[in-house]
């Protein structure tokens, strides 16, 4: 057996000292495809952030290779919407691993842009600015660029909310090509029903790992009612966890 994509060890995450995911110990198999759920406050989006590389963990270790590239989609409200940039410049930054921060587009470069707008429907549209477009459009021109960064792993925060039932579908059927080629997918999701249908694999989190394997065995009754239980039960005050023999 291969080993795993990424391997958590008694990772717990947080801000300012303060945690929000517990002592997380999981395996990720590459080419696999996964879905984060969770109540509100579970820690599903921090644990993305710091499988991206943009959170440290408080203690434990994310195991990963060196050489993994890695694409992140955060939650859309997280965008800045009146940044003066237009929709062909936000896919381009997708190249940013061929063209490095400074560089210019090749003729190459602009030709693979032009394919990826087409490929999520959004030809005609490369000199729209990011307040010119709805919800549905801004996120397909996400996935565009999620295209351009060909990456090994690829994490996708809420990929789905307010977007129509026409572009869930579209983006679904993106993420299904992209684990057809072997691409390992996370998404925090909310949608039981889509993660039912289409996400094999799965992570129930309540500020700790509640269960994580097959979507079947994980999401049970007894598991999403655990998963209730213990957010409701959390202590936002609470001081951070040490872990075993450490003070």
């Amino acid at each position: 057996m291969s080993a795993p994509l990424l391997h958590l060890r008694d990772v717990t995450l947080g801000y300012d000292r303060h945690p929000a995911v517990h002592h997380l110990s999981i395996e990720i198999a590459r080419g696999s495809l996964t879905a984060v759920i969770g109540p509100n406050g579970a820690g599903k989006s921090t644990l993305l952030k710091a499988l991206a590389g943009a959170l440290a963990p408080l203690s434990g270790t994310i195991v990963a290779d060196a050489t993994l590239r890695i694409a992140y989609l955060p939650q859309s409200a997280a965008l800045d919407r009146s940044f003066p940039i237009c929709l062909f410049d936000l896919v381009a930054a997708g190249l940013w691993h061929r063209t490095g921060a400074f560089g210019s587009l090749t003729d190459t470069d602009r030709r693979l842009v032009h394919t990826a707008l087409e490929q999520v429907g959004l030809q005609g549209f490369e000199r729209r600015t990011l307040d010119a477009l709805s919800g549905g459009q801004l996120q397909r021109a996400l996935f565009a660029r999620l295209i351009l960064q060909d990456a090994d792993l690829i994490l996708l925060d809420e990929p789905f909310a307010a977007v129509d039932t026409k572009t869930s579908a579209d983006l679904l059927d993106m993420i299904h090509a992209w684990h057809a080629q072997g691409r390992t997918i996370i998404a925090v999701l909310h949608d039981m029903h889509i993660v039912r249908e289409h996400f094999p694999q799965c992570l129930l989190l309540a500020r700790e790992c509640v269960a994580h394997g097959s979507t079947d065995d994980v999401l049970t009754d007894k598991n999403l009612a655990r998963a209730r239980q213990m957010i409701e039960a959390f202590d936002e005050e609470a001081h951070i966890c040490a872990q075993d023999g450490v003070s």
